[in-house]
């Protein structure tokens, strides 16, 4: 097997254990205090220590339970009331509940089966005990014109079982009408101020025109059932919490999907899924838990904010080759900011919030709808959505979280206008299959992105992975990013149209295992801090312009294990610093090489280190093998063919042939600088052509994630000026065998 193509296929990792090596100071990973998130703990660490950071599993059992009561879905005719529907009126038969004209109100814990068609009344359940209902929808179709057609006022419990092969209808109001305007209750189809449990095999639907589709104001637990929710806000609200199960769950909203709410109880607002299927378009958030979200499992299909193709435009991190002028990192150094507008200057960022805001008035939505206006009734007064009720922000994320977000187990497709995958607070995923679309970043935590399972796709992102810290040890992932395709920097992101992240320094990038490629246009591992890699398969692609680097690090870059292949531009080429145990090689063409012009990289024995073929032009190569030893002799290559199997563009097993010997060099330091003459010198302080750090000289500029630009380079920046055409050129002869894993 290849030595870049990993047996790290990792299974379920069930705790993750990340230990970072700053070269600065403490590790701004958070620690929260909810028991309904991942337990973090940072160890506080001085210059030159380790800061340990560890995100403990947690699975959505951990946080929730189902009784008996939940998920008992029968129901004995002899001891149930029924409730036959009709029209305008109602029948009752048996005890707890009485009817009066078209409102049925159940007093009374017991079993209650509604069968029939209410045109224009109202189910309320307001029993003032601890006692649990259970209301069996029996193929009831229910609508109300000015309110909610079920009202949970008190219980100690509802359980509302969906009947076997019945299709049961909910539609409220799309204006409701309160007695007095203090009075915002109910604002939901279905309404309940008491824990709510949805179970059963049948349907419902349910047609949420005034606000909501289904709101508990305790705890929202879904066990089971065919749910089909349409809503003028939010889906499925718990605030509490949401629990899901099992079922079958089709949302589409003009708020968010699912959510919680409770923001004022740190063991509460929390949103724990077992699994489902979950179909969701919504103009917000896909599901947003307030404390925290975990998912073992399930298939979910989101769509948010109209998807990645509605996404705010951003102009990247890119900069463009400003050139020019000896600035104080090197040769047309420091060049890269916001991208510059027509005059020349940079560009300031929107400043967009990322939670949601409370409107005191009716207002236009930030997404652009109009809540309903107030009815006109001089006997009572009606009020509105946006008069009453939170307004959502510009936020259009697929999962979210205000803290912890795990993820054990799942299939996701997310094609969203923002982040697909936001933690306010970390992000853990050990487990699932991803499959994004982003039209802000892929994966996105303000603390710790920790990934250490499962198979993540991200084929278009602004950037793809970010976090204050990011560890990888396990999983198959893939990036596709406009600018940066992996981003370490501390602070969070306010949804502007650029990263507002700030450089602390002490920022971290980690990979111990795990196969990453990265396809970025702006930097390809870019760290506000250091990077350390101690195994893992990672390659990276890209950038192609010369105001970005496919390594980019302020810190260190120390390699002791692993393989690492990466192929780019070498305006500010960067590789492993000098004090990593393992070797690497960086070498610099004079001219921009064909994309797909495949790389080989030999021993004198002929034994293949690496054979791959860029997906982008490139004029850098950065490769590091533990197969590089001291002492050892090594000959580049390029063109020519492989008979081995590509992935990602690198090849396993088979032989190369045919290629155009670029330089033969022997290895002496643990990194190697090469152009096309051999060996040269790295020199500190200069930036090769056009690259470096700093001050930007004429045309130049600052980036504003890195803080003060200027001063000394980190060790590891290519050698001074162009490198010079090299004696190389001769055509190789016969095949080289490739002795890869």
């Amino acid at each position: 097997m290849s030595k870049f193509i990993m047996a790290s296929k990792a299974g379920l990792i069930l705790l993750l254990a990340a230990v970072m090596s700053a070269c600065s100071t403490t590790s701004n990973a958070s620690t929260s205090s909810s028991a309904g998130a991942a337990a973090v703990t940072t160890a506080a660490a001085t210059s030159g220590a380790a800061a340990n950071v560890q995100l403990a599993s947690v699975k959505a059992a951990d946080l929730v339970s189902f009784d008996e009561e939940d998920v008992a879905a029968a129901w004995s005719a002899d001891s149930a009331t029924t409730i036959a529907l009709s029209g305008d009126s109602a029948t009752v038969t048996g005890t707890g509940a009485a009817a009066s004209g078209n409102t049925v109100t159940i007093s009374a814990g017991g079993t209650y089966v509604l069968s029939g068609t209410l045109s224009d009344g109202q189910i309320i359940i307001d029993v003032q005990d601890d006692s649990s209902v259970h209301l069996v929808l029996n193929g009831a179709e229910l609508t109300n014109s000015s309110s909610a057609p079920v009202y949970i006022k008190e219980a100690g419990k509802v359980i509302m079982t969906l009947e076997d092969g019945t299709v049961n209808t909910v539609t409220d109001a799309a204006k409701y009408v309160y007695p007095d305007a203090a009075t915002d209750e109910p604002s939901a189809a279905i309404y309940s101020k008491a824990d709510l449990t949805i179970n059963g095999t049948g349907t419902l639907k349910v047609n949420g025109n005034f606000n909501d589709g289904i709101t508990s104001k305790d705890d929202l637990k879904i066990v089971s059932g065919t749910i089909e929710v349409q809503a003028a806000d939010d889906g499925l609200v718990g605030k509490d919490l949401v629990a899901v199960q099992d079922g079958s769950i089709t949302i589409t909203a003009e708020g968010d999907g699912i959510k919680s709410t409770n923001d004022e109880d740190t063991e509460k607002g929390f949103i724990a899924i077992s699994g489902g299927t979950f179909d969701i378009k919504a103009a917000n958030d896909g599901i947003q838990g307030e404390t925290s979200l975990v998912i073992d499992g399930g298939t979910y299909n989101l769509v948010t904010g109209g998807g990645s193709a509605n996404a705010e435009v951003k102009t990247g991190d890119e900069g463009g080759f400003g050139g020019g002028g000896f600035g104080g990192g090197g040769m047309g150094g420091g060049m890269r900011g916001q991208a510059p507008s027509g005059d020349g200057t940079q560009a300031a960022p929107p400043e967009m919030p990322d939670t949601d805001a409370v409107a005191g008035a009716t207002a236009e939505s930030a997404e652009g709808t109009t809540a309903p206006a107030p009815a006109d009734n001089s006997a009572a007064a009606s009020t509105d959505t946006a008069a009453t009720a939170e307004t959502e922000s510009a936020s259009m994320k697929g999962l979210k979280s205000g803290g912890d977000l795990t993820v054990n187990g799942g299939s996701f497709t997310i094609d969203s206008a923002d982040d697909a995958v936001h933690s306010n607070s970390n992000v853990s995923i050990t487990d699932g299959e991803f499959e994004i679309t982003a039209g802000d970043d892929g994966i996105h935590a303000d603390s710790l992105t920790a990934i250490s399972g499962g198979t993540v796709n991200i084929t278009k992102s602004y950037e793809g992975i970010e976090g204050g810290n990011i560890t990888i040890s396990g999983g198959d992932i893939d990036v596709v990013a406009s600018d940066d395709g992996v981003n370490v920097a501390g602070g969070n992101d306010t949804n502007g149209g650029q990263d507002q992240f700030a450089s602390s320094g002490s920022n971290l990038l980690t990979i111990t295992g795990g196969t990453l490629t990265v396809d970025a246009s702006g930097d390809g591992l870019d760290s506000n801090g250091s990077i350390t890699m101690s195994g893992g398969t990672v390659t990276v692609y890209g950038p192609t312009n010369d105001g970005n680097g496919a390594l980019d690090y302020d810190g260190s870059f120390e390699i002791s294990g692993g393989y690492l292949v990466v192929a780019g531009s070498a305006g500010m080429l960067q590789a492993p610093g000098d004090a990593s145990s393992q070797y690497s090689i960086a070498m610099t063409f004079t001219d921009s090489q064909e994309a797909g012009q495949l790389v080989n990289l030999k021993d004198k024995d002929g034994n293949t280190i690496a054979t791959f073929a860029p997906s982008k032009s490139y004029r850098s190569v950065v490769i590091s093998s533990p197969d590089l030893k001291e002492g050892g002799s090594y000959t580049l290559s390029t063109g020519g063919s492989s008979t081995g199997t590509t992935v990602d563009g690198v090849y396993t097993d088979g032989t190369y042939s045919g290629g155009t010997e670029v330089v033969s060099f022997d290895l002496s330091s643990s990194v190697t600088w090469l152009n096309e003459s051999g060996v040269t010198e790295a020199t500190q302080g200069m930036g090769g052509m056009g690259g470096g750090r700093g001050q930007g000289g004429f045309g130049g500029g600052t980036r504003p994630d890195r803080g003060t630009a200027g001063g000394t380079p980190p060790t590891g920046t290519p050698p001074t000026g162009a490198p010079s055409a090299g004696t190389g050129g001769t055509t190789q002869s016969g095949t080289d065998s490739e002795t890869q894993m």
